[in-house]
Parts: structure tokens; sequence; C-alpha cells
């Protein structure tokens, strides 16, 4: 219940301002570079690893080369039609994994999680990408649980990619779509047609991956309720395990690509919202269910069930079914977490694979976590990934959140009882600025320039 009877459109006007998406805690902006270092580094990985053999380690690799820009993307990428570069990139990507083994002084890690991300993974032979996994593979052990997944473009995903890649242990997959109306395709420049994606789909399935994602993204460029409509009927017929529905994040400050169209081009505020209500309710219908912010899963899924135990987590690939406290990210821009510490790696494949040369561990900033970081990183995870938190009691900050969530309260997004903080039916879809109120790195901050997307 609202209960000053606020009504959605004044809510939409009143929050939708930049906001984090929270993948991380404190967000990359306010990252303390300056006290880090990668001796300090280093010896973060080392103590998680001792802390945590048990649970294993994931590891992120991130492929950037495509062929072509899709004009939305925020990812960091290369294009190329030059295909040379692929054995360079992978023979860096190995001593960079090479690097981190070594640290572990003579044991071997248990490798519990691989995801191949970009980029565009499948730009990459198949070949080439068994020379990767299997160089991965020889310096650790597999956990009986492990979980490897990759991010396929349906247009030039092969069969011998999906042959190659269930061969090396890969079960899950994730279908970049977008959105399947030809005007929107032809503006973001990402081209695929539902015909593909079907054929990707039944070979996957004809070869035994038990797990299929699609990306989708609402507020792109020429939307509209009709196109979305269409976008997800023809999603539904191919029946996915899971759907990442996004919301579009317009930042051309930080990527160019994005000024191809204008803002009259794009869907704003409640005109987005609706796109989005639209598309949940039709997922929903379909018997999808509501899986944390922009996810849903079948009620088989391992994320709908990690959802139900209480264990789902986020970290920068979005929602995972499972929490490791090491994550390794190599390959430029990675991003590692080591749960106390966060690294990331430069961003230029020629100063990457400089550094990589030189015998140097690629990270160039990074974020050691302190005891408020810890704190505040547990209340925005446990809102993010459960709609709720629980303050211990006496805790710091307990009063000045509270006080920061009274608008929310008012406004009928979250409920508080006792030190019992939840998020309502409506709050869903207001979260980000939920977790806004516990982000003291971001209440603290004299920031003027805007870091972030609009949170609706």
């Amino acid at each position: 219940m609202i209960t000053s009877q606020v009504t959605m459109e004044e809510l939409v006007q009143k929050y939708n301002v930049a906001a984090p998406r929270y993948t991380s805690y404190p967000t990359v902006p306010f990252w303390d570079n300056e006290a880090f270092s990668r001796a300090a580094w280093t010896n973060q990985v080392y103590q998680t690893f001792q802390q945590s053999k048990e649970k294993g380690i994931s590891l992120y690799i991130h492929l950037p080369f495509c062929e072509s820009l899709c004009t939305y993307c925020g990812c960091n990428t290369r294009i190329t039609k030059n295909h040379r570069v692929e054995e360079p990139y992978i023979a860096s990507l190995l001593k960079e994994w090479e690097m981190y083994v070594a640290l572990f002084k003579g044991e071997r890690p248990l490798l519990a999680e691989i995801h191949l991300g970009g980029g565009t993974p499948t730009f990459f032979h198949p070949d080439n990408l068994k020379v990767l996994i299997e160089g991965i593979l020889k310096h650790a052990d597999l956990a009986p649980d492990r979980s490897f997944s990759f991010e396929a473009h349906p247009a030039n995903t092969t069969v011998t990619h999906l042959e190659t890649l269930f061969d090396l242990g890969f079960r899950r997959l994730s279908l970049g779509i977008q959105d399947f109306d030809p005007l929107v395709q032809f503006v973001i420049n990402r081209h695929q047609t539902s015909a593909e994606v079907k054929e990707v789909m039944l070979n996957a399935r004809k070869i035994g991956f038990e797990s299929i994602n699609f990306d989708l993204i609402y507020g792109l460029p020429k939307q509209t309720l009709a196109t979305v409509e269409d976008t997800i009927q023809k999603a539904m017929l191919l029946g996915p395990d899971r759907i990442s529905f996004y919301s579009y994040a317009h930042v051309p400050w930080i990527k160019p690509g994005q000024r191809h169209y204008t803002e009259a081009d794009l869907p704003h505020g409640a005109a987005k919202l609706a796109l989005y209500n639209l598309g949940k309710k039709m997922i929903l219908a379909h018997g999808y269910e509501d899986v944390g912010m922009d996810h849903f899963a079948k009620r088989e899924d391992e994320l709908f069930v990690a959802f139900q135990q209480e264990r789902l987590h986020r970290n920068f690939m979005g929602y995972a079914d499972r929490f490791s406290p090491l994550l390794i990210g190599i390959g430029v821009s990675s991003i590692s977490d080591v749960w106390g510490a966060f690294a990331q790696n430069v961003k230029t494949v020629e100063e990457y694979h400089k550094l990589i040369d030189a015998g140097v561990l690629p990270v160039v900033k990074g974020h050691i976590l302190n005891e408020e970081d810890l704190l505040v990183r547990r209340y925005i995870l446990d809102m993010m990934c459960k709609g709720k938190v629980q303050l211990p009691t006496g805790a710091p900050l307990n009063e000045q959140i509270i006080d920061e969530l009274s608008e929310l309260v008012a406004d009928g997004l979250v409920s508080i009882t006792g030190d019992l903080i939840q998020c309502t039916a409506i709050g869903r879809s207001f979260l980000r600025n939920i977790c806004m109120a516990f982000d003291q790195r971001l209440l603290r901050s004299k920031a003027q320039n805007q870091l972030f997307s609009q949170a609706i």
C-alpha cells in the first residue's frame, strides 16, 4: 500500500534518478584506488583462497572481440574482423591464469564456476576456445557441482561451438537477443532472427545443454509496447529456462556508440516502465518466476531454486545460483572479487598484452573493503537477492539507514518492522533506489557529474 497515496506516475518522476545497478559495493566510481596496490591485492587473493578452498573458485574470462559494434552496448569491446587476434589473446589469458595459480603456492584450486563473457565469446574459433579451456583446466581440479556457462551471439554460434564447449564441460549458455523487432535491431546494429535463435536452441538442446538464458532489454531506441509484446511472444514460443530482462543503460558520455541515436528515440520514465511491466506480466503468465531484479526463471531452474532457498548471489555478471568467495576475472577490464577486496584489469588489449609479457599481473585499480563497506555490502546483497534486510540489533548505521528509508516507507516502497526492512511489491520496480539508502559512500559523495544510468 502506498501510504502517502502517491501515484505510480508520481513515483516514477520522483525516483527516476541516476542510480547504481549494485553488482558490487562499493560501486566502482567509489573505489579507493589510492590505497590499493598489487601487493595488497595478491595478499587478499591468497588469504581468501586459504579460507575458502572447499567452496571452490569462480572464474570469469573476458573475451572482448566483436565483428561489429552493437550501439546499445556498455561492455568493454574491441571491434575487428581480424581473427588473427585470437591466439595471442588466449596466450595472454593463460599466462594471467598461471600468475594467479602461482599465488596459491603449489595448491591446486578447485574450479566451481567458469563464465565466458564479452564481447562475443563465439567470435573465437571453437579450436581456440578448446585451447583456452584445456589450458585453464590443467591447473585445477573440478568441483562435482561445477557450473560452466558462456555468452553467445545467435547469428554466429555454430554447432561446432556448442559441441566443443559441451565436451569441455559447459552446460549453460546465454543468448544475447535484446529485441526481435527489425527496426530496433537496425538502430542498435544487432541482427539475428527468431529462426536463427531457434536453430541454436534446438542444436543446444540436442547436444545436451541443460539451461538456456535469453538476454532481453527494455528501453531501447524505437521500442514500443507493440514491439516489446512481439519480442516477448517470440521468446515465450522458444521457451528458454531463464530470462534476463534488463533496463537499457543510456550512458553516451561513457559509450560514444550510443550517440548513433538521440534521446528522442528512447522511451523515458513512465513509458519505459510500462515496457517492463508489460514484459514482466507476459513472462510471469507463461510460468516463469520473478527472481531478484530483472531476472526470471522456470521453477525447476537452479536460479529459482537458489532464490527460494535464499542462497541467490549477485556479482559483476548479475545474479548467480551460488556464492564463491573467490571470483577471479582474467582478460581486459575483468573485475575480480575476493569478498574483502576488488580489482579490475587494464581496459585496452595493447596494455594488457604489454603487462602480461612483462610478467606483471594486469590489475590497474581496486578497493580493499573496510568494516563499514563489508556491513553495507551484506545489506545491499540481501536486499538485491532476498528483498529484505535484517539489521543486527544495535549495529552501526541502523538509525541512519532507517532515517534514509523514511521517505521510501511513506511512498510504500519498503516496510520496516523493528530491525527488519522489506521491499514491497511496488518497491520491486525501485530496487536500485532502495539500495541507495544503504549506500554510505554515495550518500557522502559530493560528486557533481552523473556516474550512473537512470534507475528506470
